[in-house]
C-alpha cells in the first residue's frame, strides 16, 4: 500500500489532525488497517461524511487506501519527514490514553470478531 507524499506544510498536518472525527479515524487505523465500513459502523457517521475526512488524511500524506472488492481500506502511512512522523506518532500515543478513543478501539475489536468468527449482526446484538 504506497502512501502519499504531499508537501504540506507543519500548517498543514496540524490542521488535518485538528478535528475530532479525523482523530477517531486515526486512533482506528493505528497499527492496522480498518475497512471503511468499520468506519461508519463506530463513529455512527455516514459513508459520505467519513470518506470526506479520509480524503482529507490522504491528502496530508499520513493514510492510504486500498480497494478490495466495493470497499476500501485505509491505514496510516508514516511521513518520511522525521519531524511530520514525530508528530503523527505522539499524536497516536496520546490518542491511547483518552477515553472516547479506547472505547473506538474496544468497539472496532468487537466488530473484527464478529466479522471473523462469521457471527451474524443479529445474533451478535442479541447475544452482546
Amino acid at each position: 500500500m504506497g502512501c502519499c507524499s504531499p508537501s504540506i506544510g507543519l500548517a498543514g498536518l496540524f490542521a488535518a489532525l485538528a478535528d475530532t472525527t479525523r482523530l477517531r479515524l486515526l486512533n482506528l487505523m493505528a497499527g492496522r488497517e480498518v475497512c471503511v465500513c468499520h468506519f461508519v459502523e463506530i463513529l455512527g457517521q455516514s459513508q459520505p461524511k467519513i470518506s470526506r475526512h479520509l480524503a482529507y488524511l490522504r491528502n496530508a500524506g499520513i493514510v492510504a487506501a486500498r480497494r478490495e472488492g466495493k470497499w476500501m481500506h485505509y491505514s496510516i502511512c508514516t511521513p518520511a519527514d522525521a519531524s511530520r512522523a514525530s508528530i503523527l506518532t505522539s499524536v497516536l500515543h496520546s490518542l491511547s490514553s483518552d477515553e472516547q478513543m479506547r472505547a473506538d478501539r474496544a468497539k472496532l475489536e468487537r466488530a473484527c470478531t464478529v466479522q471473523l468468527l462469521g457471527i451474524s449482526e443479529d445474533a451478535h446484538h442479541i447475544h452482546a
